[in-house]
């Protein structure tokens, strides 16, 4: 039944993004793994793991474009969540590494044995099991975000205010992270990862498994996310979004429908922290830095905001931008994606997707009228 539900809501855009994600997810690794190396077909090992990192950043706008574009919440802090769901990820990678670091210790990381500590910390425990580790994935963002919702929704914080708390909340929390008594690695972070489920963590099999997992994500993700929105709740979340008053003065509990939408937007960038690390091999307090949530909201609006398709295309189409630039032309990238944030405000308020469908929609008209002009000319006498 609930499957059936979701592909009801797939319009004809959702289905081209689904079936390319799936291609993608197939053929890279592929080309990766099966196509000799001196072929021109051949992916390289380091472009699958580029590649799969720009799907964990695609992941991110996507949770974003969920409470943004959907819900109205302009969030400046969602970075938070997604370096919670990387830390949690490269505890269990920690854990994972035993007598094989520097130092040979079987239980302690590396950095703990550096600084003196005796034992492991009681938030450590467990995190040599995936499964636990998966589950802190979801649950150190989803719980974080469902207590600073339940304050900040009950007392109808909204607008730039919550915009606002979000910033300094994500700030605090690279304040924290960077103690060295903390016990996440201070400014080095986590690192020096050796292996992932027992594979090696740099072997090509490896990354090319490791691309599969965030293009599966990003699609169940998006199926979620579409499945939301194309719902009842959905409908409420659009209402809060446009006349946040008017749906309260309808008997609506706001703060309820702010507050489920708003966790599984923290639990969905968890997810995509979490894939992310093994693919760079880092994850450092960083990653918390505000200016990482205020790009993603670029990316989101670059896209094009409530199309969710959108937020993942501008992730992409950002980052790989970012990534030629930072190589041709490094002096010039910040500027550049400043310009692009200017001109897509002021000459593109729906983003790269809204300029698509505009010029769609002009072509599809252009044959009526044609077809129209014509019939109306005077037919020559016989």
């Amino acid at each position: 039944m609930m499957t059936s539900f979701l592909f009801r809501t797939l319009d004809a855009r959702a289905g081209i993004f689904i079936g390319l994600m799936l291609a993608a997810v197939v053929l890279v690794p592929a080309l990766n793994l099966l196509v000799p190396e001196g072929s021109t077909f051949h992916v390289p090992t380091y472009a699958v793991t580029l590649m799969g990192k720009y799907l964990t950043y695609a992941l991110l706008a996507l949770s974003v474009d969920l409470v943004w574009g959907y819900c109205g919440i302009l969030s400046l802090g969602h970075g938070a969540f997604f370096a919670l769901g990387g830390y949690a990820m490269g505890m269990y990678l920690m854990r994972q590494i035993g007598t094989r670091g520097v130092y040979g210790d079987p239980v302690l990381p590396d950095f703990m044995v550096f600084l003196n500590w005796k034992e492991l910390p009681w938030y450590w425990y467990g995190f040599d099991m995936f499964p636990f580790a998966a589950l802190m994935v979801l649950l150190a963002p989803g719980i974080l975000a469902f207590v600073f919702g339940w304050f900040a929704f009950r007392s109808r914080v909204t607008g730039v205010y919550l915009s606002i708390i979000t910033q300094a909340l994500t700030y605090a929390l690279l304040l924290a992270f960077f103690r060295n008594d903390m016990g996440f690695g201070g400014n080095n972070g986590l690192t020096d990862f050796k292996d992932i489920f027992g594979f090696d963590i740099q072997a090509g099999t490896t990354r090319a498994g490791l691309f599969a997992a965030s293009g599966l994500a990003l699609v169940v993700c998006f199926l979620i996310c579409r499945a939301v929105t194309r719902s009842k709740l959905g409908k409420v979340l659009v209402a809060v979004r446009d006349a946040e008053s008017r749906t309260r003065f309808l008997g609506y509990r706001v703060e309820h429908y702010k507050l489920f939408v708003w966790t599984l937007s923290a639990m969905m960038a968890g997810i995509a922290g979490a894939l992310y690390v093994p693919q760079v091999g880092i994850i450092n307090p960083g990653e918390f830095a505000p200016a990482n949530s205020i790009e993603v909201v670029i990316w989101v609006a670059v896209g094009g905001r409530g199309t969710l398709v959108g937020a993942v295309l501008g992730a992409i189409l950002v980052n790989f931008s970012k990534t030629w630039f930072t190589a041709a032309l490094p002096e010039i990238w910040l500027f550049a994606l400043g310009g692009l944030f200017v001109v897509v405000t002021l000459f593109l308020p729906k983003g790269l997707l809204g300029l698509m469908d505009k010029g769609w929609s002009a072509v599809r008209r252009r044959p009526a009228k044609d077809t129209a002009a014509h019939r109306a000319e005077p037919q020559p006498a016989e």
